[in-house]
């Protein structure tokens, strides 16, 4: 398995240090609804995180949020809360949309505001080394006694000169220091500290919860690509410079980013997709295709045509795993499929090569099973597979209009089977359509009802019926194709 390393430049052969894989993945800051940006990071790394464990790596993952900061401190004034109560609810957010998108949980979310002593302690420590001073109850690293600064971001500290400013009430040694530690100002969340009432810097804080809660070398520390320079760089620096050990992190792995138009998503831009939103709209496994269609390293053009395009993969997927009837003769080999997978896979996470596999594997699927194939195994490896990306095969949680048409046309069904005499088919069917409603279940599970209903009618000779709701399903872009191994149906392209 290889992983590209932003450090290094290059594609490197990956083994853990230990018999665990320590990852760190920078978190949120939580003072705003989670938006898609977000959601793309974390469902790169989700994927990542994923697929070491299927090769059978144990997987020690740590995410933080940063839950004190200037932007959450300025919103919280803003609406007149407290701190505490606004970070909360955003955490709150980011959990439960990361949940509907099948991103698994981290073993760890640290808090900075609970890791204060830890940064108190290392702060110190890098007092201590001549590697940072103290002035007016700020702190800052000295970024010029740190040899090699610059080296993930491919700049010289002479060259980042260029741009470096003091801002007003900064007493820097030098424009290029950063601050490591921040005297208070009024009505700011404060602690106390050797240096007075104050609260951490930015960047102090994961090199503080990634030691504390990996060791002083990680595997794995990744991110988005807009955090090489300043947050990355600054992390290496003060890291290395506190543990006096190279390398901090052996691999660096950064994603693309995802734009609207020709700008970066981003909170501060204003140009946002929330998580939320975005799951009104389309399936989470819709989401993650287009996440995942594109090499996590290239960034990424969001377009409501883009989603149409991978919502309709989504269905093409889905369908290839209706269940069908036992079929006897040659069983479907799907061991290429799975081949082609991993070595896309492990040749730095060609999640666009994986997915092209799994869309092979489901038309052979669908090919195998016209023939009456057996096509169980089959569709195993494609739940299996898919299972790496994060794939549930799922439809959205939301019903638009083509949902209350099929829950509309299953209630007329129902009415039209007790006028038949079919009291027994009726109280099913409208028991699974309650079903269907308050669960909120979506496209799919509506046509599954209706499609099992057309059948138990067509076995009871109720063929009217059937042949009704059959042209009915049609007008809706379901079509429902009646084989020698049972009924199969499936969505039309629109």
């Amino acid at each position: 398995m290889k992983l590209y390393d932003t450090l290094s430049r290059r594609k490197r052969e990956f083994k853990p240090t230990g018999d665990r894989v320590k990852m760190y993945v920078c978190g949120i800051t939580p003072y705003a609804p989670t938006h898609i940006g977000h959601a793309m990071s974390y469902v790169v790394f989700d994927v990542l995180h994923r697929y070491l464990e299927s090769r059978g790596y144990q997987v020690d993952y740590v995410q933080n949020f940063t839950d004190v900061d200037d932007k959450a401190i300025q919103r919280a004034q803003e609406r007149g809360v407290p701190v505490e109560e606004l970070v909360q609810e955003y955490i709150d957010d980011y959990l439960r949309v990361m949940d509907a998108l099948n991103v698994l949980r981290a073993d760890r979310y640290p808090r900075a505001t609970e890791e204060i002593p830890r940064m108190i302690e290392v702060v110190q420590a890098l007092v201590e080394k001549g590697y940072a001073y103290a002035t007016d109850g700020d702190v800052y690293f000295r970024v010029r006694r740190f040899e090699g600064y610059g080296q993930l971001s491919g700049r010289s500290p002479d060259e980042l000169m260029a741009g470096a400013r003091i801002e007003v009430g900064e007493r820097k040694e030098d424009p290029l220091d950063f601050a490591l530690w921040k005297a208070s100002k009024p009505g700011e969340p404060s602690w106390e500290s050797p240096w007075g009432l104050g609260r951490p810097g930015w960047h102090i804080e994961c090199s503080a919860m990634s030691t504390k809660y990996l060791g002083e070398t990680l595997d794995i520390h990744g991110g988005g690509q807009d955090l090489v320079f300043p947050h990355h760089e600054n992390e290496i620096a003060q890291s290395e410079a506190y543990t006096g050990k190279h390398p901090f992190a052996r691999f660096w792995m950064h994603n693309g980013l995802l734009q609207l138009g020709e700008e970066k998503m981003s909170k501060s831009l204003g140009n946002l997709v929330t998580v939320a939103e975005a799951l009104e709209r389309h399936s989470p496994d819709a989401w993650r295709l287009f996440f995942l269609g594109s090499h996590y390293r290239s960034p990424l053009v969001y377009t409501e045509e883009n989603l149409i395009a991978t919502e309709r993969g989504a269905e093409r997927l889905r369908n290839a795993l209706i269940e069908t009837p036992d079929s006897r003769g040659v069983k479907l080999e799907c061991e290429e499929f799975r081949r082609r997978f991993i070595e896309a896979m492990d040749d730095d996470l060609n999640t666009p090569q994986a997915i092209a596999a799994l869309f092979d594997l489901a038309r052979e699927i669908n090919r195998g099973r016209d023939e009456g194939m057996p096509v169980g195994e089959a569709q195993e490896a494609l739940r299996e597979l898919g299972g790496v990306l994060g794939l549930a095969f799922q439809e959205g949680p939301q019903r638009g209009p083509q949902v209350e048409a099929l829950v509309e046309l299953g209630k007329e069904m129902a009415g039209g089977l007790r006028t038949a005499g079919e009291e027994e088919l009726a109280d099913d069917m409208e028991g699974r359509l309650v079903m269907v409603v308050l669960a909120d279940e979506g496209r799919d599970a509506a046509v599954k009802l209706l499609a099992d209903a057309r059948e138990r009618l067509r076995k009871a000779r109720r063929y009217g019926l059937a042949d009704r709701i059959r042209s009915r399903l049609a007008e809706l872009g379901v079509q429902v194709e009646d084989t020698a191994q049972g009924p199969r149906w499936r969505y039309r392209p629109s």
